[in-house]
This record gives structure tokens, sequence and C-alpha cells, in this order.
């Protein structure tokens, strides 16, 4: 990832999410669980560069750089995920590749 490094506490953290994800589909379907997940990263995502902008020009001056920078990051995440899933896709699930 751009700017963070993987350490054990990134791990540990994206860990605590996945918990509480794993937690509320016991009583939830996944698919809503999955939303509610996307949209705080969102949330959360927009609120940081807010925070990080001298003034609301600056902010919505950042806004195609923040898209693409949060897209690609993204979009990375997923094929490294689902390069996982594909390769061990039988160990994870227990189901024939």
């Amino acid at each position: 990832m751009s700017n963070t490094d993987k350490d054990k506490e990134f791990y540990e953290m994206a860990d605590a999410y996945i918990a509480l994800a794993n937690k509320q589909s016991k009583n939830v379907i996944q698919g809503k669980v999955s939303a509610t997940f996307l949209y705080a990263a969102a949330r959360f995502n927009i609120f940081l560069t807010a925070s990080g902008a001298h003034s609301a020009e600056d902010f919505a001056a950042k806004k195609e750089d923040v898209f693409n920078y949060f897209m690609e990051e993204y979009k990375k995440m997923l094929e490294e995920h689902f390069a996982d899933y594909q390769n061990n896709f039988e160990k994870y699930l227990g189901k024939k590749k």
C-alpha cells in the first residue's frame, strides 16, 4: 500500500474489523455487512481527506486525486485477495476449486 507500511499492527487492525464483520454476519446477511464496511470506509476516508484540507476550496480541489487514489488502492486490495482465494479456495471454504 502506498504511504502505509503493512506491519503487525496493520494486520491486527484489519483482523479486528474482520472479526467484527464475522460477528455481525451471524445476525445479518453478509451482503449488508459488506455494504456497511464499504460505507464506513468511504465515510472515514473522506473525513480523513477533509481533515487534512486547509479550506473547503482546497478539499474540493483534491476530489479527483482522492477518488483515484482510494479506488486504485481498493482495486489492488481486491486483486490481492481474489488471487489468494483463487489459490486457496478449497482450503479457505472447504469447497472444490
